[in-house]
C-alpha cells in the first residue's frame, strides 16, 4: 500500500476503511517462509501417516492449517499495515497470535505427527516426558506465562521497540505464539504431553486465563500514560480516533477477543472430558460383562474360607470405594 504524506509530516498508510481493511495486504517474508515451511513439513507427515496405515484425519490438517492462516492474516493483512499506526490493529493482531492461532494449532495435533518420525520420534518423545518438561508445562505456569508475556508487552519498553525495529518484531511474534501453544497444548491432551491433567482442572485453569486477559485490557484501557506515547506523537496520524481513544479501543479488543476466544476453547474442553468419561464407562462395564461371562469353578485354594471377593473389591480403582465396613 502506498504511503501518505500529509501536510504535518505523516507518511503511513491512507485512512482505514471497510473497504481497505480487505484489500490492504502487505508481504512479510520470514513470516510468510516460517508459514510454508510448516505447511509443508505438516502436510508431509499426514501423507506418511497415511501411507503407513495410521490414518490422519482431515480435520486435524484443516485446524493447523487454519492456525497458519491466522498467523497471515495477523501479520500480513490490514492488522500488518496498519500495526504501525493504529494501536488497536496492534492489540487485536496480539491477541490473535497469543491465543487464536495456537489454539488451531494444537488441534492439528503436531506433536503426533513428529513422534511418529522413525528418526525423530523416540527423541521427541524422552523429551516430553521428561521432568524439565513436566514442571515448565505446570497448569499454573503455562496460563502465567501467556498472562505475564502480555503485560511485559504492554507496560514496558518492548512495545515500543517492535514498532521501531523489524528484528524485534519478528521475535515478538514468535514470543506471543510460543507460551500460547505450549498452554493450549498442554490442556487439550489431544497430543502426547508431559502429564494429563484431568480436563476439570483445565477448565479452572482456562477461567483463570480469561479473566487475566481482562484484566490486561482493562489496564491498558485505564492506563492514563499513553503506551508508546512518543512514537505515537511523532508519527502524527491526521485521521481516525485519537491516540487516547485508540488506547481505550485497543484494550477494549484484547478483552472482547480474549474472551470470545476463550469460551469455545471450554467447549473443546468439556466435549473432551464427556469423550473420555464415555470410554471409561465403556471400559467398565467391559470388564463387568467379561466377569459375570467368567463361570464360577475356580477353586479357592486350601485353607480359603467363604467366597471370593468380587472383581470391584480387589481392583484398585473402586476399592476404596466399595470396600467392606470393618467390624
Amino acid at each position: 500500500m502506498t504511503a501518505v504524506v500529509s501536510a504535518g509530516g505523516y507518511q503511513g498508510p491512507p485512512e482505514l476503511t471497510v473497504a481497505r481493511a480487505f484489500t490492504s495486504w502487505t508481504l512479510d517474508l520470514p513470516v510468510l517462509a516460517v508459514v510454508l515451511l510448516a505447511a509443508g513439513l505438516y502436510l508431509a507427515g499426514a501423507r506418511r501417516m497415511r501411507r503407513t496405515g495410521g490414518g490422519w484425519a482431515p480435520g486435524r490438517t484443516a485446524a493447523f492449517c487454519g492456525g497458519l492462516g491466522v498467523i497471515v492474516v495477523a501479520t500480513m493483512s490490514f492488522l500488518g499495515v496498519y500495526q504501525w499506526v493504529l494501536f488497536y490493529a496492534r492489540a487485536v493482531q496480539t491477541i490473535l497470535l497469543l491465543l487464536a492461532a495456537p489454539l488451531f494449532l494444537a488441534l492439528g495435533r503436531p506433536v503426533s505427527l513428529v513422534t511418529a518420525t522413525p528418526r525423530l520420534g523416540r527423541r521427541v518423545e524422552a523429551l516430553v516426558r521428561s521432568r524439565p518438561a513436566r514442571v515448565l508445562t505446570f497448569p499454573a505456569v503455562t496460563a502465567l506465562a501467556v498472562v505475564v508475556v502480555g503485560f511485559l508487552l504492554y507496560f514496558t519498553p518492548w512495545y515500543e521497540a517492535g514498532l521501531r525495529s523489524d528484528p524485534v518484531r519478528e521475535l515478538t511474534y514468535l514470543a506471543l505464539l510460543a507460551p500460547g501453544w505450549v498452554f493450549f497444548w498442554t490442556l487439550l491432551r489431544v497430543d502426547p504431553v508431559p502429564k494429563a491433567y484431568p480436563y476439570l482442572v483445565t477448565m479452572w485453569v482456562t477461567g483463570t486465563e480469561v479473566v487475566g486477559d481482562a484484566i490486561l485490557g482493562l489496564a491498558i484501557m485505564a492506563d492514563q500514560n499513553l503506551i508508546a506515547g512518543e512514537y505515537y506523537r511523532a508519527l502524527g496520524r491526521p485521521w481516525g480516533p485519537s491516540l487516547r481513544a485508540d488506547q481505550v479501543i485497543g484494550g477494549g479488543a484484547i478483552w472482547l477477543i480474549g474472551d470470545l476466544i476463550g469460551l469455545p476453547f471450554l467447549a473443546v474442553t468439556l466435549i473432551l472430558m464427556m469423550r473420555e468419561d464415555e470410554r471409561e464407562a465403556r471400559a467398565v462395564d467391559a470388564e463387568l460383562d467379561a466377569a459375570e461371562a467368567e463361570p464360577a469353578t475356580t477353586d479357592p485354594g486350601p485353607g480359603t474360607t467363604g467366597a471370593a471377593l468380587p472383581w470391584w473389591e480387589s481392583d484398585p480403582r473402586f476399592a476404596g470405594r466399595f470396600r467392606r465396613p470393618s467390624g
